[in-house]
Formats: structure tokens, sequence, C-alpha cells
């Protein structure tokens, strides 16, 4: 319900009247097209806070009016409105063209999880960023009112973004053991976007890719919306194994295999620097091509994680994806890919077709964070923040869940893999979780096959949040199993 909008409870005019009123301008205004099926008449009661008495009302004036027609099959839907019936010519049918579109809708929990996240009043255990209380808010103001802030444009940056923040970046990576030169790095909008122009730009439709099983990317349809296959391979404590990736590659025709090596998403896994070897090594043999996603390696804990597989890379292997979103903040939308100059060449030509490049003020604001010390500095309050947290958190595991179930202690990141010994089945735990107030990432979303995980995440949730969500977690997975 749009936030401009409110039932007024002190009105004369009766609840359900209202009701109708406004799904009626909804309906008139276009913004439900004929053909549009209305939310359930629970979904409706839980969003305007009344009785589904009220909602029956409502939707019975609506349908006595023309406006929706409840089909078989199909639940309540848009018939009519007033254009449509005064027309010669009916209007076009939006929802063909939303079924029509290549791009693959996200899967129904995942569409429910980004709805709960907008309820401030929601425990949000599985998000995977920055709580907002954790991001450098004041020194990023500071940065935009120092006089430097006069090198800034509001133009476009050059195609393969801002070459002084590529040089800042060059110099920054040169701490992992990478060495490139900044026509070898492209600016992207975030991790995400980098998938997508590699996948658009180097990959044929059909093609499989091979990833670890469970998988972030399970979550999302980047791959998929764009032809592709994804296929998991298992991990164990050291990471993926690789012993298997030569036989999977010529049986699936591999084109590529997507790895998150430190602090993995979902499973929190920091491969080892042998594993590591070992996957570049099986890699080059097969002449497979790697994307290693290393947005979280920077949020270590006691030590610096093994180097990154592209330090190790002298062969052109490895595409190698970076971001700040995990760090100085997701609003910002800046991430890099680093590769061969061909790759990155092409790579830029679409996205300059895309959106014409990143956002320049958020790549000035990066390059001076970088530049200044400040993200170093910002790097150590966080790592220690989060530090904190994890411990935090394990406490109450081992205070709440002892009997419940087992888990890892990362040495990074953002995430728990905890793995429930009880059978339960975890859409009713996510929806139990949910009506208590508390937002759940079930391990299916990474792994359909999974009916035993949670990802737990301490990196937003407040403590006090988390010791509340966990506890009550808690008790409503022992309700499911009793």
């Amino acid at each position: 319900m749009p936030k401009e909008w409110m039932l007024n409870k002190s009105s004369s005019i009766p609840l359900h009247q209202q009701i109708a009123e406004y799904m009626k301008r909804k309906i008139m205004n276009g913004e439900w097209s004929v053909g549009t099926r209305i939310p359930s008449q629970r979904d409706l009661a839980k969003k305007f806070q009344v009785n589904r008495s009220t909602i029956v009302y409502a939707m019975g004036e609506l349908a006595a009016d023309g406006f929706i027609e409840s089909k078989v099959g199909k639940g309540t839907i848009v018939v009519n409105n007033t254009w449509s019936l005064l027309a010669s010519t009916p209007p076009p049918d939006w929802n063909s063209y939303v079924k029509a579109g290549s791009y693959q809708s996200n899967i129904q929990i995942i569409q429910e999880i980004n709805r709960a996240e907008s309820n401030p009043n929601i425990i949000r255990l599985g998000t995977g960023e920055l709580s907002p209380e954790l991001l450098p808010f004041e020194k990023m103001k500071q940065i935009f009112q120092n006089d430097s802030s006069k090198m800034f444009t509001l133009g476009y940056s050059e195609p393969k973004g801002n070459l002084y923040l590529r040089e800042m970046i060059s110099e920054y990576i040169k701490s992992k053991g990478i060495d490139v030169s900044p026509s070898s790095i492209l600016i992207v909008s975030g991790a995400l976007q980098a998938l997508q122009l590699i996948s658009l730009g180097l990959l044929h439709r059909g093609s499989t890719i091979f990833l670890e099983s469970p998988s972030y990317l399970n979550s999302i349809h980047v791959f998929q919306s764009a032809g592709m296959n994804l296929f998991g391979i298992p991990m164990d404590d050291e990471g993926i194994i690789t012993n298997t990736i030569g036989r999977l590659k010529k049986q699936h025709n591999g084109a590529l295999l997507y790895t998150i090596p430190a602090f993995h998403n979902p499973t929190g896994i920091l491969m080892s620097s042998q594993r590591r070897m070992e996957l570049l090594n099986v890699c080059q043999i097969e002449r497979l091509p790697i994307i290693e996603d290393d947005v979280y390696g920077d949020l270590w804990f006691e030590k610096p994680p093994p180097i990154p597989l592209k330090a190790m890379d002298n062969q052109g292997l490895v595409l190698y994806v970076g971001s700040m979103s995990k760090t100085l903040g997701p609003g910002l939308r800046i991430g890099w890919v680093i590769g061969p100059e061909p790759v990155i060449d092409r790579l830029s030509d679409i996205k300059m077709q895309t959106d014409y490049g990143a956002s320049s003020l958020s790549q000035y604001a990066v390059s001076e964070y970088l530049s200044s010390g400040l993200y170093d500095q910002h790097l150590k309050k966080i790592r220690g923040e989060l530090k904190y947290r994890r411990d935090f958190t394990v406490a109450i595991l081992h205070k709440y869940f002892k009997d419940i179930g087992t888990w890892n202690k990362p040495d990074g990141g953002f995430y728990i893999w905890l793995s429930i010994n009880k059978q339960i089945s975890m859409r009713g735990l996510f929806e139990k979780a949910l009506k208590a107030g508390i937002l759940l990432n079930p391990g299916n979303v990474y792994d359909r096959n999974d009916q035993q995980h949670l990802r737990l995440s301490y990196s937003y949730a407040s403590p006090r949040q988390i010791e509340n969500g966990l506890i009550r977690l808690a008790e409503i997975i022992q309700d499911l199993t009793s």
C-alpha cells in the first residue's frame, strides 16, 4: 500500500468503501490494467490492517460495478475499467507483455524477502548488507564539502570509467598481489552489473556456468535470463571440490566457472590457499575461464585471506570482480571488473550502450576514499564491528541452538550457515517467522533442494535485534518440530 494513501479510520465513510474507491482509482488510472491479478483477500486484509470481511465487501462493490471478476484457477482479476468500457478498441494487455519479457522473474520467496525488507519494524536476520549505522555518512558529507570537490564532474565519464578512480583501484589491489594497469579495469554499477555484462558480452545462449553449490548466484537470474544453464559443484570446508571439474566440463560443455573464494555467500567458507591453487591449475588445464567474485575479501577478522586467484593468474584466465557495496555502502553502486584488455574493451562497449557509465559522483567519492587513506581507516572500524557481531551471534547460537542445529564460525564476511538438525518445512518456518516479525533467508534460495539450512547475517540487524530474533526463532523451530 503506498505511503501516501492510508485508511482514515475516523472518517464517516465506511472502511470497505474507502478501500473500494482506492482500488477503483488504481484500476481507472491504469496502475492495475485489464488482466491484472488482484492480491488475495488475506493479503489485502494484512495490507490494510482490517478484517477479511471488510475486504469481501470492498471487492463485492468492485465486482458489482464490473471492474473485477473471480475466475477458477486464476483468482480475482481486473476485467474492465472506464476506458475499456467506453473505447471502441480494448487497451493493450500489459500482462501478456510482462509474461513475454526475456528476463526471468525473481523466485517467489526472493520477491517476498524484497518486499518485507521495506518494513522498518522487521528483524532482518538474513540481509546481506551493512547496517545503516555502520555506513560512513559523515565522512561522505565531508568529501563533498572540501575544496577538492571542485574536481568532480556531473558529466559522463569515459567508457571504462573515471581514469583517476581506475588508477586508485590499480594501486589498491596491489596489496592483494594483483598488478594490472588502469586500462584493464572497468568501473561498473556494482558487482551484479559485472555479471550481467559478462553474460551479454562473452557467452552464447545455452552455455553452462559452473558454480559452488550452494551459491548466491542461484538466488538471482542474471545468467539464466541470458539463456545460460547453472551447474552446481559441491563444496567442503576448504571451498569448491575440484577433482570432478575436468570431467564435468567435457560432459556439460562448461563455458565458465563462477566462484566466491573469500567468505562465500551463503556459507561463509574461506577457500584455502591450497584449494585455490588446485582450482586455478585445473581450470588452466581445461581452459575454463573463472569469474572470481571478491566483494567480501576486505572483510577479514583475525588475518587476511589467501591471495586471490587473480594474483596467481599469469594466463589472463580470471575475470576479477570487486565492489564497494559490502564495505562503503550499497547505494554507491560502484564495482569493477579486471581482465584482459580485449575483454574489458568489449564489456565497456556494452556498458556504454546500456547506461553510459556509473555515477560520476559515486566514482569521485570512491576515488577520494581510496586516495586519502579513509578507506583503510573505515575497513579497520568495520572489521572490528563485524567481528564483535559475529562473536555475539555465535554466543547466542551456543545458548539457544545447541539442541537445534550446527553452524560454522566464519573468519570474515557477513554470514553464518546454520544447519537445522530437525525435519522441518522451510516454507513453513519462513512464513511463521515472518508473521512473528523475523525475516529469514532459507537455504533453498541458494540450492533449490536444500531443506536444512538458513543463511544468518550478523551485518545488518543490531545486536539487540539479533538476540531477540534468534531467541524467538529457536522457539518457533521448537514449536514446529515438537
